[in-house]
């Protein structure tokens, strides 16, 4: 038909609908004081039921995980047993269901991309999912598909390329859940952020209708309403019934949806998309209407499109699919990752599970299979006998005063069926839930159980229900075992999803896992480990006893970089570079992360591969670093042991770090840089070419930018640090490769900094290159703390000597004098209000050279509280030492004294004086003044035999 659904067909008048559609009229002139909207409403509905039910082509609307629509969509398959089914699902997906047999449900088909031609470049990766549990109709058409000789299953709905082509990214992560919701654990983030593509997305867009159903179909959410209002209701009806009913509520939530145009559109392509495939294979194969069946979504089984029916129109043109290339794939699913994906509330996937199961016991309905289907044992006896058996008549059936054909107006006309209440299912809830709560820690007793038995009946009546729902138990045993506090870390609600069935977990079998993941299983088969079961599996290699295991310590490090943090990680043992293990630990969860081990699976055929390529990938970015390159290196190194691909990494980080105009890199530089050398010079005969214009490249590179740094405010202080660190470290180096001194020095000379840290570190520069003293630096710090000025800023100064420990550590015991005299020399007002600034200084800027000060500390300070009284600091005598050698020579034995202080020294020591260059006090002169003063001749001769000194 290629009319509109608007108009009437013109058979309506002598149609199965025409009572229905004379007491809408009716009702819609009485409610609406005249025909108008309302009347258009309703006669549109019944005009696109009516459409759909006169389609050659058989439609069979479902809903996505309803176990009304599984149930009689097995009894139809088994009624009808057609030769062609046509499902809602990507085209593109097709090949990769015979492969459902491999696996326990619930699984998802998954098509990916993480390499995109034709997308905006931060869309990456692409993913696009369709969860697959038992308990669906889709399932139960596959499983008739692809068991049955001569019936061939053909997906028509749009490819996973089209559906990033017609849906707007903001718009294409599905029904949004809740904002106020909790964030979801692990198991429900099994798809990741993945579109969700899924047959029957049977749900009010128009938020005022929802809300309008939900409170007054009293209950507080939407998978509540659909299990008390449609899936009792429909789990015994025929198939006409189930059908109509169908249609009918797609039709209303499609005719009051907001106009959204672009939502309209991708819906309206969508069908057009799917009624052309169809006609194209019916013309191809020859194939009789009448035989086939298409499963589709109710919203879409409304369908008002040109092109509906096989007689629909044929200008439809399907656009070309991108050059994006996709791989396909299986990946574990779980109830909790549907529920999370579609907005569907929690726990409602397993109660859909536990209510598919009875609706099989109640109406003996033999379910479709795959063979071999892993989780499904084979049927015992007693199965196959209930199975043997036929159905009982449906429930509802034809008013005799009705046409056939017509099943809605007794349907609509039928009162609620009230299902008596059963005492011994809801009692045995009752007990399960309180044993549950007991082992999580709840203080419950019988009487809780009797409470929210009665609680139970009691919300089910305030509801106008007969019989207590899993909903109306769940409340009620909230209210009344929760109470007030959740001891462990399952509340009641989570209690009670668990015990009405859980949230299951699917697997892909091995044989359905892509060649990379099963060439990881093998590698590692030496572990004896069942990797593919969820939970977390403790693995000891005792390398040196087994080497064979060292091929599974090199598999597992790389699979550490490679899959999300806790698949694998190492509890003992660590491979850096250069290192070879000997004993190690590993915490595996492969089989808990197994969606994340199928994903890599689509980026190569081996891990060596993928991993190699993301290096690569990553080393080539346009916004790499020189860091991050030389981290690729590091990674190259350790992880692959390939010399060539480091070399092919190495050059590109050469050319990265001369583009680079910036230094905040340069810490990270210095440490991998210093890493790398020291294990090419000690593992390798020489060093690489790539290092050694690396290093040569950088020394230029970092004195043409230490003026500017020195400078510039955008540059911090550790970053010049870790400039001057590569320079003096590697000083010798790049000097034997060709570098010139003379421009470390003239960069230093033109450095004019006027922050005191950058200030600091440029007086520790010109200390190391020895343009500055270490007394003319003790000098300038002397005057600072004789500044009460600059007495402020005095942390900050220290903070620049506590970052010159990286290029100068030779300067650790100044930075412990420089603490030292702080303390001594400034008083209490003027210490204690900058003390606070001084230790937040050394815990921010000098954490990682505490051990240093601390350990220069213990080498200078006394190891005992009563020798800290007449402790002198060294420092003290290295200045009494030095205005010695500064101070004018006496004649003869002065001299020979002063230059050769050591024999006094040794004297001093033999007569019990500690410091014989240190005054006592100011009537007792040093001990080797006054040996001098008293014994001229003696060291005059001394002197004489020496050369006349």
């Amino acid at each position: 038909m290629s009319a509109p659904a608007t108009a009437v067909p013109a058979t309506a008048s002598e149609g199965p609908f025409t009572a229905l559609r004379g007491q809408l009229q009716d009702a819609a002139t009485t409610f609406a004081d005249g025909p108008g909207a309302l009347e258009g409403i309703l006669l549109g509905i019944v005009d696109d039921v009516d459409r759909a039910v006169r389609e050659p082509l058989e439609i069979f609307p479902v809903c996505h995980h309803s176990p009304a629509s599984a149930v009689a969509m097995a009894r139809r398959l088994r009624e009808k047993q057609p030769k062609v089914v046509y499902l809602e699902l990507c085209e593109d997906m097709a090949p990769l269901l015979t492969e459902l047999r491999n696996c326990k449900l619930p699984v998802a088909v998954q098509a990916f991309a993480s390499e995109v031609d034709g997308f905006p470049a931060d869309w990456s990766p692409l993913s696009v999912v369709a969860p697959i549990t038992e308990a669906s109709a889709e399932y139960q058409a596959i499983a008739y598909a692809l068991d049955t000789p001569g019936v061939e299953l053909v997906l028509v709905d749009r490819s996973s390329d089209h559906v990033f082509q017609w849906d707007r990214r903001e718009e294409s992560a599905g029904t949004p859940a809740d904002p106020d919701a909790p964030e979801p654990d692990e198991d429900a983030a099994l798809h990741g952020d993945a579109v969700g593509v899924e047959i029957g997305d049977l749900r009010p867009r128009f938020a005022e209708l929802e809300e309008h159903l939900l409170r007054h179909g009293r209950v507080r959410h939407w998978s509540e309403w659909w299990h008390q209002y449609v899936e009792l209701p429909l789990g015994d009806s025929d198939h006409d019934t189930y059908r109509q009913v169908m249609l009918l509520i797609g039709s209303l939530f499609r005719r009051l949806a907001p106009g959204d145009p672009h939502r309209v559109r991708v819906d309206e392509d969508r069908e057009r998309y799917m009624w052309t495939r169809m006609r194209e294979h019916l013309a191809a194969s020859g194939t009789d209407p009448a035989d086939c069946l298409y499963v589709c979504g109710a919203f879409h089984a409304a369908s008002r499109v040109e092109e509906f029916g096989v007689d629909g129109a044929d200008g439809f043109e399907i656009s070309p699919r991108t050059a994006t290339t996709w791989q396909h794939g299986l990946i574990p699913s779980s109830h909790a990752a549907i529920e999370a994906q579609f907005g569907l509330a929690g726990g409602s996937v397993s109660i859909a599970a536990t209510v598919w199961a009875k609706n099989l016991k109640r109406t003996r309905v033999k379910p479709f299979r795959l063979e071999g289907q892993a989780g499904t044992g084979k049927p015992t006896k007693a199965k196959r006998a209930a199975a043997s058996v036929p159905a009982p008549a449906p429930a509802s059936a034809p008013a005799p005063d009705l046409p056939a054909a017509d099943r809605l107006t007794g349907f609509l006309r039928r009162p609620p069926v009230l299902d008596r209440l059963d005492e011994a299912e809801l009692l045995g809830w009752s007990v399960d839930i309180v044993r549950a709560a007991r082992r999580a820690g709840y203080l419950a007793s019988t009487a809780d159980a009797i409470a929210v038995f009665e609680t139970s009946i009691l919300l089910a009546g305030m509801r106008d229900r007969a019989k207590p729902t899993p909903y109306d138990f769940q409340d009620a045993a909230v209210t009344c075992i929760e109470k007030d506090s959740v001891p462990g870390r399952r509340d009641v609600r989570r209690l009670v999803e668990i015990m009405m069935g859980g949230d299951r977990i699917g697997q892909v079998g091995y044989d359905a896992l892509p060649p990379l993941a099963r060439d990881v299983h093998d590698r590692l088969a030496p572990l004896g480990l069942p990797l593919q079961q969820r939970g977390v599996k403790r693995a000891l290699l005792d390398i040196a006893g087994q080497p064979e295991l060292r091929a599974c310590s090199d598999v597992l490090w790389m699979l550490r970089e490679l899959l999300p943090q806790g698949a694998a990680r190492p509890i003992m043992g660590s491979r850096g570079l250069g290192d070879e293990p000997i004993q190690e630990s590993w915490d595996l969860a492969l089989g808990t992360h197994q969606r994340a081990l199928i994903e890599i699976g689509y980026e190569g055929v081996s891990i060596e591969q993928v991993l190699e390529q993301r290096l690569r990938r990553r080393a080539y970015d346009p916004r790499a670093t020189a860091a991050t390159v030389l981290a690729t290196v590091e990674d190259a190194t350790r992880l692959l042991r390939s010399r060539r691909l480091a070399d092919e990494l190495g050059t590109r980080a050469l050319a990265v770090l001369a583009t680079e105009r910036t230094v905040d890199g340069a810490p990270e530089v210095l440490r991998r840089v210093r890493r790398l050398l020291a294990y090419y010079r000690t593992g390798e005969p020489a060093l690489p070419a790539w290092i050694e214009s690396f290093v040569r490249t950088g020394y230029a590179h970092y004195c043409t930018l230490l003026p500017t740094a020195f400078t510039d405010e955008e540059a911090g202080v550790r970053q010049v640090a870790a400039m001057l660190g590569f320079l003096f470290s590697m000083e010798s180096l790049a000097l034997s490769l060709g570098c010139d001194r003379t421009q470390l020095e003239l960069a230093v000379a033109q450095s004019h900094p006027e922050d005191p840290p950058k200030t600091a570190l440029l007086w520790s520069a010109r200390t190391q290159l020895g343009t500055l003293t270490r007394e003319e630096l003790r000098s300038r710090v002397d005057a600072l703390l004789a500044n009460p000025l600059v007495v402020p800023s005095y942390p900050r100064y220290l903070s620049g000597f506590l970052h010159a420990l990286e290029p100068v550590p030779a300067l650790t015991d100044f930075v412990v004098e420089a603490v030292s005299n702080a303390f001594a020399r400034l008083p209490d007002p003027v210490l204690l209000p900058w003390l606070p600034s001084l230790i937040s200084t050394l815990r921010s800027d000098g954490a990682e050279f505490a051990p240093l000060l601390i350990k220069e500390a213990g080498r200078v300070f006394p190891g005992r509280l009563a020798a800290l009284d007449t402790w002198v600091p060294p420092w003290h005598a290295d200045r009494a030492r030095a205005a010695i050698r500064q101070a004018p020579a006496p004649p003869g034995g002065a001299a020979l004294l002063a230059a050769h202080p050591a024999t006094s020294d040794a004297l001093a020591a033999l007569l019990g004086i500690d410091d014989p260059w240190v005054a006592v006090t100011p009537e007792a002169p040093a001990t080797g003044a006054a040996l001098l003063t008293r014994h001229p001749r003696t060291t005059e001769a001394v002197g004489a035999l020496l050369g006349g000194v």
